[in-house]
C-alpha cells in the first residue's frame, strides 16, 4: 500500500529514534502469560517498555488522552512478587497484559472526560465494573483512550481533545465513537483495549484499523460507572488483534457473574475460548442478499465478505439466504431511539452538579445555557435538540412509539433467522476508512453505521473480524458476525475459523517495528 505523506514523515522520525526494545504489546495474551510464567521478562519490564512505546509513538496517533504510568507500575509489581512467591497461577487471565479503557468508562483517580470540554476536568470517584474486572484479572492499565465526544460520531473527528489517527494511514480517521481504542491495538499501543458500541462503535473502528472488536449480547457486560449514550444500546466489549485475546477479554469481563449496581446485566456460564478450535463444519451461516447490494456498498468491500462466505462454506459450513425485511428500518429507528435517550442522559451536565460552568452570569438561567452551549461541540448539542424535540408533547406519539415498534420488528426478524441459522455474516461498513474531512454531511456519516445499528436495536452480539484488505485502497475490511442473544460463543467459533483462513490480525505495518 503506498504511504501517506503524513505516515511517510512519521517512519523518518523513527529511523532516528535509535531504539531497541522488546514489543510487548505485539505479543499475544498466552504469549506474555507463558514468558512470565518462564522468567523470560518480568511485568516491570513489559509496564516500563509500553508506557515508553506510548510516549515515543503515541504523538503520531493520538490514541491516549491520559497515560496511568504510577498504576501500571504498581500493578506490574504487584504480579512480579506473585511470581516471586510461586503464585503467578492464581492470577487472573490477564496478568501482566497492557490494556487501556475507553474515556467514557470510570476509572478512580483519572479523568472520564469522555472527549469533551463539558467534562474536561472531571476526575472519576470511583471504578466502572467492567475495567474494575480487567484490572482484578491482573491487566497492567496503560491509559484512557480518545473516542468521539460523549460516543456520538463515527470518526473520532468529534473529540474535543482532537482526532485519532488510522494507523494504516495516518490521513485517514479510525473509525468511531471508539476510534482511540482499536487505533491503540492497531499500533501496538496495547494488547487489548476496551470500547463501547450504541450502533456500532466497537465493530465499524475494529474493520477500519485492522483488528478484532467485539459487541457482546446487551446484558452480558455490565455498564455500570460507563457514561451512557443511549441506555437501551450500549454495549462494552474488546478490542484484540487475535479472536483468541478478545475470548480472554471476554472471559474477564464475565467474571464474577451479574453485577447488582446494573439492572441490566445477566450472569452467563460461557468460556468463550472453549470452542475456538471446533470449525465450522455443520454449522449454518446466513447470508443477507439485501445487505451484499445495498446501495452504497463499496466493490472492495462486497468482494471479501463474499470471499471470507465461501471460505467458510470451503470449510464445511452451510450458506443459507436469509431475510431481515425490517432491517432497512433500523436506522430511522436509531435515530430516534438514540437521541431521544441521549437527551436524557445528557440532562445531569447542567453546570451546577458538576461540567463546565461559565462564571459570573447573571442568573442561573444564563449559566445553565451559556455552559451547555460552551460545554458540549456541535454534534453533541445536535442531538441534545433533536431527543428534545422527539420527546416533546405532540411529537412523541409520531416517532418515539412508532420507533419502539419497529425496534419489536427488528428483534423479531432475527429471531426468526436464527430458527434457520447459527450465525449470520455481513459487512461491518460500507467502505474502507475515509480521509478527514471527506465526509461533512451528518447523513452521510450516519451511513457507516447502516450494517451494525440493526443489532443493538435487536440486543444480539456482533463482531468485526480482520477479512483482508482492500483490492483497491489497500487498508483493512472487517467482516461482522450476528449470534443468537447470548449465543455470542457462535460467533466466536465462527470468527476463529475466518482467523485461521486470513491469518490474525498484526500491527499497522508502520508500526510494526518499531520498538524491536
Amino acid at each position: 500500500m503506498r504511504q501517506s505523506k503524513k505516515t511517510e514523515a512519521f517512519l523518518f522520525r523513527l529511523s532516528w529514534a535509535g531504539v531497541n526494545k522488546m514489543n510487548f504489546t505485539s505479543m499475544s495474551i498466552s504469549d506474555i502469560q507463558q514468558g512470565l510464567a518462564q522468567g523470560a521478562f518480568s511485568a516491570l519490564e513489559i509496564a516500563q517498555e509500553s508506557i515508553d512505546r506510548v510516549a515515543q509513538v503515541d504523538e503520531s496517533v493520538h490514541a491516549y488522552l491520559e497515560f496511568t504510568a504510577e498504576a501500571a507500575l504498581k500493578s506490574a509489581q504487584a504480579i512480579d512478587d506473585a511470581i516471586a512467591k510461586n503464585t503467578f497461577g492464581e492470577l487472573g487471565p490477564l496478568a501482566g497484559v497492557p490494556v487501556a479503557f475507553k474515556d467514557n468508562m470510570n476509572m478512580e483517580g483519572t479523568h472520564t472526560t469522555c472527549s469533551s470540554h463539558m467534562l474536561e476536568n472531571y476526575r472519576s470517584p470511583y471504578t466502572a465494573t467492567c475495567v474494575e474486572r480487567v484490572l482484578e484479572a491482573g491487566a497492567i492499565p496503560l491509559g484512557k483512550l480518545n473516542m468521539d465526544e460523549f460516543a456520538f460520531g463515527s470518526s473520532t473527528e468529534t473529540s474535543y481533545f482532537g482526532p485519532t489517527y488510522n494507523p494504516w494511514d495516518l490521513e485517514r480517521v479510525p473509525g468511531g465513537s471508539s476510534g482511540g481504542s482499536a487505533a491503540a491495538v492497531a499500533a501496538g499501543l496495547a494488547t487489548a483495549t476496551l470500547g463501547s458500541d450504541t450502533g456500532g462503535s466497537i465493530r465499524q473502528p475494529a474493520s477500519f484499523c485492522g483488528v478484532v472488536g467485539v459487541k457482546p449480547t446487551y446484558g452480558v457486560v455490565s455498564r455500570y460507572g460507563v457514561v451512557a449514550f443511549g441506555s437501551s444500546l450500549d454495549q462494552v466489549g474488546p478490542f484484540a488483534r487475535s479472536v483468541e485475546d478478545a475470548a480472554i477479554v471476554m472471559n474477564a469481563l464475565v467474571r464474577g457473574g451479574s453485577d447488582h449496581r446494573d439492572c441490566t446485566s445477566q450472569s452467563i456460564n460461557t468460556d468463550f475460548t472453549a470452542n475456538l478450535n471446533e470449525g465450522v463444519s455443520g454449522m449454518r451461516i446466513g447470508i443477507v442478499p439485501a445487505f451484499m447490494e445495498a446501495e452504497g456498498l463499496d466493490a472492495e468491500v462486497k468482494e471479501r465478505i463474499e470471499e471470507a462466505a465461501k471460505k467458510l462454506e470451503a470449510q464445511g459450513a452451510e450458506l443459507v439466504e436469509i431475510e431481515l425485511p425490517n432491517a432497512q428500518a433500523a436506522m430511522s429507528a436509531y435515530y430516534v431511539l438514540g437521541p431521544c435517550e441521549a437527551f436524557s442522559n445528557l440532562a445531569r451536565f447542567d453546570s451546577v452538579r458538576y461540567g463546565y460552568c461559565v462564571e459570573g452570569c447573571k442568573d442561573l438561567n444564563e449559566q445553565y445555557e451559556l455552559s451547555r452551549a460552551g460545554g458540549f461541540g456541535v454534534e453533541a448539542r445536535r442531538r441534545i435538540m433533536l431527543g428534545s424535540y422527539l420527546l416533546s408533547s405532540g411529537v412523541y406519539d409520531k416517532y418515539y412509539y412508532p420507533a419502539q415498534q419497529v425496534r419489536t420488528l427488528i428483534t423479531q426478524d432475527y429471531t426468526y433467522a436464527y430458527h434457520k441459522v447459527d450465525c449470520i455474516l455481513t459487512p461491518v461498513s460500507p467502505r474502507t476508512a475515509f480521509k478527514f474531512g471527506e465526509i461533512n454531511d451528518p447523513t452521510s456519516m450516519y451511513l457507516s453505521d447502516m450494517f451494525t445499528i440493526s443489532i443493538n436495536i435487536a440486543g444480539n452480539g456482533g463482531m468485526s473480524v480482520p477479512v483482508g484488505l482492500g483490492s483497491k485502497s489497500g487498508l483493512p475490511i472487517g467482516a461482522q458476525l450476528i449470534c443468537p442473544a447470548f449465543r455470542d460463543e457462535n460467533m466466536f467459533r465462527v470468527a476463529a475459523e475466518l482467523e485461521r483462513c486470513y491469518g490474525a490480525a498484526s500491527v499497522a505495518p508502520a508500526f510494526a517495528k518499531v520498538g524491536e
